[in-house]
């Protein structure tokens, strides 16, 4: 086992702003969303994007608006194990080393008590957390094995506390951030870095969908420019937006009398 101490971990093998090198970053739900704007401005600072999403036509028109050659498009479906072993070594042996792992395919399905469903429960928690376990599964190996690497999982501030409508979500990102806080200490003592990013309202495609009020709703790209930072930093969680996240902070240290007071607000009638 490699021992790295703080000092190594606070500089790791190539820094976000070094354009000079190849650096090749693997970006999950990069169809879409944050992943796709995440992929456009990697492309653009310099480094080499393997784009994976399960929509080919989404991924061809990623490709198509980023600088030649710089993204790569390796259609996937994130909870089939074998495909994405499969992804992951075309990956390497077309674009070398994998440097930065963002793990952020995810969805998001309401669920109330009325009506409640235990097969978009089941979906959601296979997507999002499932799902990330998987591709966690097919990328520590490789980084565990190299004594290097960065891996960025996309929670959700709604992973804090439990919301109304958030049943199934909130479940599924709960269990992300529970699994990053567990595996973080011991990949750090191999030299592999765990970031979790914890995004509040993001306008996307998802939250397109949403119809109700959404508190501090960040435009994607300064979504983007907040992962940015937080990926150049050591800090474990990236949160954002900084309002919100507060708010959600505060919401897990209340009483359950005074937070289900909160809540109970929120429940349409």
């Amino acid at each position: 086992m490699r021992v790295v101490g703080a000092k190594d971990m606070s500089a790791p093998m190539r820094q976000m702003g070094e354009a000079s090198q190849e650096k090749v970053a693997w970006i999950t739900g990069a169809g879409k969303g944050i992943g796709r704007a995440l992929a456009r401005r990697l492309a653009h600072d310099g480094w080499n994007v393997a784009a994976s999403a399960r929509s080919e036509e989404d991924l061809g028109s990623l490709v198509e608006e980023c600088p030649p050659g710089r993204v790569r498009s390796y259609p996937l479906d994130i909870t089939d194990l074998a495909a994405t072993e499969t992804v992951l070594g075309r990956i390497e042996e077309n674009m070398g080393r994998i440097d930065l792992a963002v793990l952020n395919a995810g969805t998001h399905t309401p669920v109330n008590a009325v009506g409640f469903s235990v097969e978009t429960v089941r979906h959601l928690v296979e997507t999002n957390l499932m799902g990330t376990a998987t591709s966690l599964s097919c990328i520590m190996p490789k980084f565990l094995a190299h004594g290097e690497g960065h891996i960025a999982v996309v929670g959700s501030l709604a992973g804090y506390r439990g919301l109304p409508t958030a049943a199934a979500y909130g479940a599924s990102k709960a269990g992300v951030i529970n699994m990053c806080e567990a595996l973080k200490p011991e990949l750090e003592l191999h030299g592999v870095r765990l970031t979790l990013i914890n995004p509040g309202f993001v306008e996307t495609p998802l939250t397109d969908k949403n119809d109700f009020p959404m508190p501090f709703l960040m435009p994607v790209e300064e979504a983007v420019e907040q992962i940015m930072r937080g990926l150049r930093r050591t800090a474990f969680e990236v949160t954002f937006p900084w309002r919100f996240a507060i708010l959600m902070k505060l919401l897990r240290l209340l009483p359950d009398r005074l937070f289900f007071a909160v809540t109970r607000r929120m429940v349409r009638r």
